[in-house]
């Protein structure tokens, strides 16, 4: 089984770009994760996770999400190998999201579908986004780090 859940704060604003024949959505971001405790300096420990979004979902994440926004993922950790243009290799860790949960007081109670669900499913998603107000506040003092 290959599950993760991870909640956290965005590091920088998404950004949306549109990939291969087929031109899909993605969108990817590093999360700053708190690990749950603090060294003996009293400082909080946090990680940095690589995390991607494919298709509709993307295009809503990138709509609502801005640097220092909380938000709860749910995905699958993906570890890639490939060979540089010195032939070494070299491996890439992230998490695909399948479906992402806002955390702000805003736009706390709004999930989305499943990534595999099927198109029709985003018809009752985009009602709820429609109600929410696109204003975006960023507080440095949010930030875990």
């Amino acid at each position: 089984m290959n599950n993760v859940v991870l909640v956290g704060r965005l590091t920088k604003d998404p950004e949306l770009r549109y990939v291969g024949e087929k031109n899909n959505a993605l969108t990817n971001f590093s999360l700053a994760v708190d690990r749950g405790y603090k060294n003996s300096q009293g400082e909080s420990k946090v990680d940095f996770i690589n995390i991607e979004i494919w298709g509709r979902q993307a295009e809503i994440f990138c709509t609502y999400m801005a640097k220092g926004k909380m938000v709860g993922i749910e995905g699958k950790i993906i570890a890639d190998r490939y060979k540089n243009e010195n032939g070494e290799n070299r491996y890439i860790t992230r998490v695909r999201a399948n479906s992402f949960r806002f955390l702000d007081s805003r736009n706390k109670n709004i999930d989305i579908a499943t990534v595999q669900e099927p198109e029709a499913r985003y018809h009752d998603s985009k009602y709820l986004f429609d109600q929410v107000n696109e204003e975006r506040e960023l507080s440095i003092e949010k930030l875990p780090f």
